[in-house]
C-alpha cells in the first residue's frame, strides 16, 4: 500500500532530503515550507519529472491552523497522511541572559509546538487505521547541551520528551514514534558559523567531518519504513560519533 508522508521544513536542507530519500521509496510526499517558496516548488517540479507524487504547501509549524491547513491539502491530493517527518526547526546562538521572552518562546513555537500541532492533525486517521510511523527531527544538544544555544537545547530536548512518552501511548495501537538526532551537518544552517568554527566542528567529529542531509535522511526514512516495524521510542543519533 503507498505511503502518504508530511515532512515539515521539507524544502531545504536535511528536509529537501528526507523528501527526496521517502518520495524515492514509493511514498507520495506533501512538501512543507515557510517562506523557501521558490525551493520548495523547484523541488516539486523536479520530483514531478521523475514520476514521483509530490506536494508543495505553505504552512508555519509554530500555527496550528496554518499547519493543519497544509497537511488536508496534502490529504486532499494523496489520502490520508501515514508518515509524519517533524523536521522544521530555528536555531541560534546568544547568551542566555540576553534571551528574550519573545526568543525563548519562538524556539519551543517552532521546535516543539510545531511537532505537537502537526501530530495531532494526523493522528486520528492513524489511530483508526492503527498504523503510522511519526519520526521527530531533534538534535545532539538536545541530548548533550550546548553553551549559548540553551532555547535551542532545551527545545531540542522537550521534542526527545515528546517522543518517547507519545511512543508508548501510542505503541497499543501499532503506532511508532521515533527520533533522529543529527550532529553537525553541512546545510545552510550551520554556514553562519563560519569556515573556522566549522572546522573545528569536523576535528570535533570522531569520523573528522561534517555530516551531510542525505545521510540524516537515511536515519529518517529507515526510522519510518517497515524495517524498523518493532522499534518506536528511540532515538538514533546520527552524528559521526560526535557525543560518544
Amino acid at each position: 500500500m503507498r505511503k502518504v508522508a508530511f515532512v515539515t521544513g521539507g524544502s531545504r536542507g536535511i528536509g529537501r532530503a528526507v523528501v527526496r530519500h521517502l518520495a524515492a521509496e514509493g511514498c507520495a510526499v506533501g512538501i512543507d515550507y515557510l517562506q523557501a517558496r521558490d525551493q520548495a516548488l523547484a523541488l516539486e517540479r523536479e520530483l514531478r519529472e521523475q514520476g514521483f507524487e509530490c506536494l508543495a504547501v505553505q504552512g508555519d509549524v509554530s500555527d496550528r491552523e496554518a499547519v493543519t491547513a497544509a497537511i488536508r491539502q496534502v490529504e486532499e491530493a494523496f489520502g490520508p497522511v501515514s508518515v509524519l517527518v517533524n523536521n522544521a526547526g530555528i536555531a541560534g546562538q546568544r547568551q542566555f541572559q540576553d534571551l528574550t521572552d519573545l526568543d525563548w518562546r519562538r524556539f519551543f513555537a517552532v521546535n516543539l509546538d510545531g511537532a505537537f500541532y502537526a501530530i495531532q492533525a494526523v493522528l486520528p486517521h492513524m489511530l483508526h487505521e492503527k498504523r503510522g510511523a511519526i519520526v521527530n527531527v531533534s538534535s545532539i544538544w538536545g541530548l548533550r547541551g550546548a553553551s549559548c544555544e540553551v532555547a535551542y537545547s532545551a527545545s531540542k530536548a522537550a521534542l526527545i520528551g515528546l517522543t518517547r512518552s507519545l511512543a508508548m501511548e501510542l505503541a497499543p495501537s501499532n503506532i511508532r514514534v521515533n527520533c533522529v538526532a543529527p550532529g553537525v551537518i553541512h546545510t545552510d544552517m550551520v554556514e553562519v558559523l563560519g569556515a573556522e568554527t566549522l572546522a573545528d566542528l569536523a576535528d570535533q567529529t570522531p569520523m573528522g567531518r561534517l555530516g551531510t542531509p542525505e545521510e540524516v535522511a537515511a536515519a529518517v526514512a529507515f526510522l519510518a519504513g517497515d524495517s524498523a516495524a518493532f522499534i518506536t521510542g528511540q532515538v538514533l543519533t546520527a552524528d559521526g560519533g560526535f557525543i560518544l
